[in-house]
C-alpha cells in the first residue's frame, strides 16, 4: 500500500511540476519587428508602446524569447520619469534588410541584462553630469564650475576603447586625461558649443547660457539612459530664455538624442544653432544640408588619436562655418520641443577609423531615424 501511495505522490508531483513549467512558459503577447530599410540594423533598440502590452502582460514578470532561435532577448522597461512604463525597449543585435523578427513574451522572470548605459550627477567634480554607453562617454558642466578658471560650457566627449562602463572608476581614480588602456578625456571644449551643444543665435552671435543648474534622471539603463538638464534664464536681445534638455543615449549608439525645450519671454520663437567647435588646422568635414548632417574628422592630436564629431538636425535653415564652429541653424518655437542628435567616435577604439567611415556612419544613422524599425503587437 505504501508503494502505491508513493507512486501516486510521484505522479501528482510530476503533474504539478508540469503545470508550473507550463504556466511559466505561457505566451502573453507576440511582437513582430520588421526591417523595411536596405540597411543592416545592428546593435539597435526597438521601441514598443507599453500601452499596447499592458492588458496582455497584466503586471506579470515576463521574458522575451526569439521564436526561431528560442534565445532570450534583453529588454528594458522605460519609464521616462513616470510611475508606469511608457515603452518596452528591446535589444536588436542584427536584423538584415527586409528581415522580420518574431518574439514572444512569456510569463517568468527575465535574466538580468548586462548594463550598457549609465548616467549620474558628479558632485565630487564640480557638479559635472556624465553619461556613457558601451561605445562612448560624455559630460556637461555644472554650476560649481562657473567660477573656476577652467570653466567650460559645451558638450564634452570622452574617448573610450572598451565596452565596459567606466565613469565611476575614472572619476574615482581622477586620472582620466591619460589613457590606461580604456581611453581618456582629451577633447577641448572651453567656452564653445563643444561636441554638439545648442544655443540661441542672435545677430550672427552665439549667445551661450550659464552651465546647467538642475538635473533629473528619468531612466538609468540597462539599454537606455535618459535625463534632463535645466538652465536658468538668460538674456538674448530683448528675450529671456530658459531651457530644458532631455538627453537619451542608447546602447550601441555613437550619438545622443537631444530634445530641447525653450521657454521664451518676449517672443514666440528664436533662432538657435547646434554646433561643433572647429580646430585651426584643416581637417575633413561634411556639410550635408539636404539631410541636416554635419560631420567633422578632427585633426590628429599627438599620442592621443583622432575624434570624429557629428550632428544630425531636422530641416535646418542652413549649415555653415561661422563663429569658430560648424553650425546648423534652426528656429525653435516657445515651449515646443526641438530634437537633434550629437555624438562622436574615436579612431583608437578601432570601430570607425577614417573620415569616410565616420561620415558613412552619420548618413546611415540619418536613414535609420527616417525609417525606424516597424513594430506590431499581437
Amino acid at each position: 500500500m505504501k508503494l502505491i501511495n508513493r507512486k501516486i505522490y510521484l505522479f501528482l508531483g510530476s503533474a504539478l511540476l508540469s503545470l508550473t513549467v507550463s504556466a511559466q512558459q505561457k505566451t502573453l503577447a507576440k511582437i513582430q519587428i520588421s526591417n523595411s530599410s536596405s540597411l543592416v540594423r545592428e546593435n539597435e533598440i526597438a521601441e514598443v508602446k507599453f500601452s499596447n502590452l499592458e492588458l496582455k502582460v497584466k503586471q506579470l514578470p515576463f521574458r522575451i524569447i526569439e521564436k526561431g532561435s528560442h534565445q532570450e532577448v534583453p529588454y528594458q522597461l522605460e519609464y521616462r520619469g513616470f510611475d508606469k512604463p511608457v515603452n518596452l525597449l528591446i535589444a536588436i543585435n542584427n536584423l538584415q534588410p527586409k528581415q522580420v523578427l518574431n518574439l514572444e513574451l512569456v510569463a517568468g522572470d527575465a535574466a538580468k541584462p548586462t548594463a550598457k548605459t549609465f548616467a549620474r550627477y558628479v558632485p565630487e567634480r564640480k557638479d559635472d553630469f556624465a553619461w556613457e554607453n558601451d561605445l562612448v562617454a560624455f559630460r556637461m558642466y555644472g554650476k560649481a564650475l562657473e567660477t573656476a578658471s577652467d570653466n567650460a560650457t559645451g558638450t564634452d566627449i570622452w574617448s573610450k576603447r572598451t565596452d565596459k562602463l567606466v565613469l565611476d572608476a575614472w572619476y574615482k581614480k581622477n586620472d582620466y586625461h591619460n589613457d590606461h588602456g580604456e581611453g581618456m578625456d582629451y577633447y577641448q571644449v572651453g567656452i564653445t558649443l563643444g561636441a554638439g551643444d545648442i544655443a540661441p543665435y542672435y545677430k550672427d552671435s552665439i549667445i551661450l547660457s550659464k552651465n546647467y543648474h538642475h538635473f533629473k534622471i528619468l531612466d538609468n539603463g540597462p539599454l537606455r539612459s535618459t535625463f534632463q538638464l535645466g538652465y536658468d534664464p538668460w538674456k538674448v536681445g530683448d528675450m529671456e530664455i530658459s531651457a530644458t534638455k532631455t538627453i537619451s543615449l542608447d546602447a550601441g549608439s555613437q550619438l545622443n538624442r537631444i530634445e530641447v525645450l525653450y521657454s521664451i519671454k518676449g517672443a514666440g520663437q528664436s533662432d538657435v544653432v547646434a554646433g561643433i567647435v572647429r580646430r585651426p588646422q584643416d581637417s575633413p568635414l561634411l556639410l550635408d544640408e539636404k539631410n541636416g548632417i554635419i560631420g567633422y574628422w578632427e585633426p590628429e592630436v599627438k599620442n592621443k588619436g583622432i575624434m570624429g564629431i557629428g550632428l544630425i538636425t531636422n530641416k535646418p535653415k542652413q549649415l555653415k562655418i561661422a563663429n569658430g564652429h560648424l553650425l546648423s541653424q534652426m528656429t525653435i518655437k516657445n515651449n515646443a520641443p526641438l530634437v537633434y542628435y550629437n555624438g562622436g567616435a574615436w579612431n583608437r577604439a578601432g570601430k570607425i577609423t577614417t573620415a569616410d567611415e565616420w561620415f558613412d556612419y552619420l548618413r546611415k544613422y540619418k536613414q535609420k531615424i527616417d525609417k525606424p524599425l516597424t513594430v506590431k503587437v499581437r
